[in-house]
């Protein structure tokens, strides 16, 4: 059953509410704890995800129940706490976010989880700054030293920046326009998470890389400082109006990969900060002294980012991130919770509206085939199956990149986006947070390996066996055997009479007659028995005729079957993985499927770390959705892997809807039929996978 359908950016939307049972034992939990749960939000950036979802299991533990997260822009958090439409979040950044709380006593900030642990800076490779002396944002104005990073030929610098809108993109133009930068550097807007990935895959091939980032964020696990870039420093210090109280911090100690220490990196460093409502404060002090405990270090946060992305970031994913970093903190926690309430025992932890307007807003996560950005633009069967889609609904398509599935699904919940999509296989937990279209494509597992892998004595002697075992030369071995004897009891026949070569008795002509045959069939024909009658000597002719088409026919069956073996590597199915080296990916279909047939197996995160194996030699086959290695192989260069025998293990994908939001998973259900109906479908199908998908 469907929850009813929610107003876009109403504070008090409906969420998903946790209950939690009151600790036995601690009475004043009890009384300290309100009836109304305590209402918690969360920003827009699914970074800070995680740190919102340990305040949540904190305040269970406290004995609070708990209402959201919900997620909220900045001004739009601020104003609701203000108001006390919501409690409080655990995503305040300052000296930045000041201008939000202002000089009212509404709303506070307590404690701080990230000590000026919130840094931002510019960012080159490590190659190009050595080979060029490049260590301040100031070198850019130099043209030649800018014409280094130009992608799009216009002789200016391109920097990977802020998507607009962010306030970090208003500081980047302020420092381009105080550094005289603005002749010689472009600053690059989009999307952020399609960008940076972009950029990181620049940097792996080798490329100049020129960008923008913050910490905590998974880039900096990627794009190590002081190891794979080097974090330039600002000719002086400089930054907007409104910032300018906080232009006297922007020099930092410690900064890895910079050339000075303390550097000028042009960005105040911020704290992170939980901020509530300063009446929910007063009624609740047991919560004031949680929130001035907890302190969560800056690499703990930087090493789930870069899991969020890697593992793609299911909701169930960011919770189970949060409960284990507690259960790897639980001392630590059980001093905060006995700080806020002393009789406290702490527990373990445990859509929108139609479209209108003639747009259809898409959060799309890249994972070719399904979806793919290049040069600013998107591709894939996905993308043009939604654009199909939207057309038909008299709708225009447009697509965004985020990093997660939990990014694109709280989107879809918030009204953001309307859809989501990028090979999301339809799964039960997922079900529960949204629901899903009539599979977009209904495909199953592959297995890719290396092509014409080096192999031993021993391996080439299997794969021979293996090769005749799976060939047609079995049977063609026993027919040849019948026609043998039909042709040595034959030539016996018309020969025994008046032909020594064939003598009588039957016992001992018909060996003859037998050595006759097999030698004549095979075209040696040593001449030491000959047939002398005419009807033997037809026979005879018919009989070398014949052994020339076995004999061919034996040799292509061999070939071939050989060939394939070299092109496979010995694996042709699913039950020829047993006791290989097989990779896979965390909590894909193929993770379940391997221990079901026997099968141990590697897991990664991420399916390129299963590539990376493969190319090594750590794992001798890949297994994972077909139509991503199917890809990977078709347009990998060189050609030295493939995917081998057919499908298996059924898998289907679907566009993802708000849950509340039948009418429009309805409209695209109806679409859909029509297009298979028409034959478009199965064009686009075909175009992207082939036809015996």
């Amino acid at each position: 059953m469907t929850p009813p359908r929610r107003l876009r950016g109403a504070v008090s939307a409906v969420v998903v509410m946790f209950a939690v049972l009151v600790p036995l034992g601690g009475a004043a939990a009890q009384d300290a704890a309100p009836e109304a749960p305590v209402r918690l939000a969360r920003p827009t950036w699914d970074t800070g995800w995680f740190q919102a979802e340990i305040y949540r299991l904190l305040l269970q533990q406290l004995g609070y129940r708990v209402e959201g997260p919900v997620t909220m822009e900045n001004a739009e958090f601020y104003e609701a706490v203000a108001a006390g439409e919501v409690d409080l979040w655990a995503n305040g950044w300052f000296p930045l976010h000041d201008v939000y709380i202002g000089s009212g006593a509404a709303v506070e900030a307590v404690g701080t989880a990230v000590g000026d642990g919130a840094l931002q800076g510019y960012f080159v490779d490590v190659s190009t700054a050595e080979a060029h002396g490049i260590a301040n944002l100031g070198d850019l104005a130099d043209a030649s030293v800018a014409a280094l990073f130009d992608r799009d030929g216009d002789g200016r610098a391109d920097l990977v920046g802020c998507t607009a809108g962010w306030s970090c993109a208003d500081t980047i133009d302020h420092h381009l326009d105080a550094y005289g930068l603005e002749g010689t550097v472009e600053h690059i807007q989009g999307d952020y998470s399609p960008l940076i990935a972009e950029t990181v895959a620049r940097h792996r091939a080798g490329q100049p890389v020129l960008y923008y980032s913050w910490t905590p964020n998974w880039t900096f696990g990627e794009l190590v400082p002081g190891v794979d870039v080097v974090w330039l420093q600002t000719p002086f210090p400089s930054l907007p109006r409104d910032q300018t109280a906080s232009v006297g911090r922007t020099l930092v100690a410690g900064i890895p990969g910079c050339a000075d220490d303390p550097c000028q990196t042009g960005w105040p460093p911020n704290d992170i900060r939980a901020v509530a409502n300063s009446d929910f404060l007063k009624a609740n002090p047991a919560v004031r002294t949680l929130l001035e405990q907890i302190v969560i270090p800056l690499e703990d946060i930087s090493a789930q980012n870069a899991r969020m992305i890697s593992e793609g970031g299911d909701p169930a994913d960011i919770r189970r991130h949060a409960d284990e970093w507690i259960q790897a903190n639980s001392a630590t926690v059980q001093e905060w919770i006995r700080a806020a309430d002393p009789g406290a025992v702490a527990l373990a932890p445990g859509g929108a509206d139609t479209p209108s307007g003639g747009t259809l807003t898409v959060a799309a996560r890249a994972l070719p085939p399904f979806v793919i950005y290049s040069n600013g633009a998107y591709s894939g069967f996905e993308v043009e199956l939604i654009k199909l889609l939207a057309a038909d609904l008299g709708m225009e398509a447009r697509i965004y990149t985020v990093d997660t599935v939990a990014k694109q699904i709280d989107d879809i919940r918030r009204g953001i986006a309307d859809v989501g999509l990028g090979g999301t296989s339809v799964t039960s937990h997922r079900e529960h947070d949204v629901d899903f279209t009539v599979p977009v494509l209904d495909s199953g597992l592959s297995i890719l390996t290396t092509a014409g892998e080096s192999r031993g004595i021993a391996d080439r002697i299997a794969a021979f066996s293996r090769a005749i075992a799976s060939s047609d030369l079995p049977w063609l071995l026993a027919v040849f055997a019948v026609a043998v004897l039909v042709a040595a009891h034959l030539i016996w026949l018309l020969e025994r009479r008046h032909n020594p070569d064939f003598a009588e008795p039957y016992r001992k002509g018909i060996w003859d007659s037998f050595y006759w045959s097999v030698v004549t069939m095979s075209t040696v024909g040593y001449g030491d028995k000959v047939a002398r009658g005419n009807r033997g000597r037809v026979l005879a002719l018919f009989w070398i005729a014949l052994g020339t088409l076995v004999f061919a026919s034996f040799t292509a069956a061999i070939a071939s079957s050989l060939a394939v073996s070299e092109l496979r590597s010995g694996i042709s199915g699913p039950a020829d993985l047993s006791g290989r080296r097989v990779a896979t990916v965390k909590h894909s279909a193929g993770e379940t499927f391997l221990p079901s047939i026997g099968v141990g197996s590697v897991i990664v995160d991420d399916v390129n770390e299963t590539y990376e194996l493969l190319d090594n030699g750590d794992v001798e086959a890949v297994v994972y959705d077909a139509p991503v290695l199917r890809y990977y192989a078709a347009h990998r260069a060189g050609g030295d892997v493939i995917t081998v025998g057919s499908v298996f293990q059924r898998v289907r994908y679907g566009v993802m809807v708000g849950e509340g939001n039948a009418e429009l998973r309805e409209r695209l259900n109806l679409a859909l039929l029509e297009l298979v109906e028409s034959g478009i479908y199965d064009r686009l199908h075909d175009g992207w996978f082939g036809a015996d998908e």
